[in-house]
């Protein structure tokens, strides 16, 4: 049994999701192997060799590689299967989410998505109703292709491993989708996917700039990243990554302070899982009680000018 995970990077940074996703892949048991897709990515083929528990990791470098469309990284990963792998895996985030139903509809098998435990090789636990139940999957298909939660799984460790390196023929460029711009946004913060301590604001905010204005301050003193809800973010507060919930992203840090924030069942299906989490809001009745280990009803504009002030 061989198992093909899909890295995540940026042509130069081996993303942590991949790590999250070879540790479900380690779960599983087998042979682990890694596809690196991209445009002079050597560097992030050289960061997945040292991942510890992979043997083999198979480099496709190529122009039309660099922006990771799926279409052709889809007929990449296809074109790959043939070799006998008996799961294919991506960590759960926007490019994994584009990419692999194109895999599975190729392949013609059902996808299962955003697996958060393996019973077995063929056994796999997803959560539905925006987590409010989980569902037990049995595949038996002969080619797995799977996405994964990376919350629900720790990150492999980023060295100790030796895998040799094997450059692999780039297929065609598909021609079916061009990337014509990326606005990211640049930040001195932790990455919202993986950081430790998370702040977010929702529309009690007000504005962007009361968000700016209170929230930075505060997750500078902690070394926090900022989040959002999808309120937040429709109301053009902050830009569309800063999202946490069922359509943004999933996250699980050790602290999670909600700051306005309502508690909608879709941003709590993407914070719930978090270790500790502290609400502020001024409506005693806000949903977000409901999960938070600690609430203030207060005032977010007295509250948080304090909560910095004292930290």
């Amino acid at each position: 049994m061989t198992i093909l995970v899909i890295a995540e990077h940026d042509n130069a940074v081996l993303k942590t999701a991949t790590l999250n996703a070879v540790t479900a892949a380690a779960r599983i048991g087998g042979e682990i192997h890694i596809l690196v897709a991209g445009a002079n990515c050597g560097a992030v083929a050289e960061q997945a060799a040292k991942v510890a528990g992979v043997s083999k990791v198979k480099v496709a470098d190529a122009a039309h590689y660099g922006d990771q469309t799926a279409e052709n990284l889809a007929a990449l990963i296809v074109a790959n299967a043939a070799s006998g792998y008996s799961h294919i895996i991506a960590p759960a985030t926007s490019n994994g989410k584009n990419t692999l139903p194109r895999v599975a509809a190729l392949l013609d098998v059902a996808q299962i998505s955003e697996i958060i435990s393996v019973v077995d090789a063929d056994t796999f636990v997803r959560p539905i109703y925006a987590g409010n139940a989980l569902a037990t999957v049995k595949s038996g298909d002969a080619t797995k292709v799977i996405t994964v939660r990376t919350t629900g799984f720790d990150a492999a460790a980023a060295s100790g491993g030796s895998a040799a390196v094997e450059a692999i023929a780039a297929g065609p460029d598909l021609g079916q989708s061009k990337l014509l711009n990326r606005e990211l946004t640049k930040s001195a913060r932790p990455e919202l996917g993986a950081a430790k301590i998370i702040v977010s604001g929702g529309r009690g905010m007000g504005n962007g700039e009361n968000y700016h204005k209170l929230l930075e301050p505060l997750a500078d003193k902690l070394g926090a990243a900022l989040g959002a809800s999808r309120a937040a973010v429709d109301a053009g507060f902050v830009p569309n990554d800063y999202q946490v919930g069922q359509t943004g992203k999933i996250v699980a840090p050790q602290l999670y302070i909600a700051i306005g924030i309502s508690g909608a069942i879709q941003h709590l299906a993407g914070m719930k899982d978090s270790k500790v989490i502290v609400a502020i809001n001024k409506d005693p009745d806000a949903p977000i009680f409901q999960v938070a280990d600690y609430g203030l009803v207060a005032d977010l504009f007295a509250a948080v000018p304090d909560l910095t002030a004292a930290l």
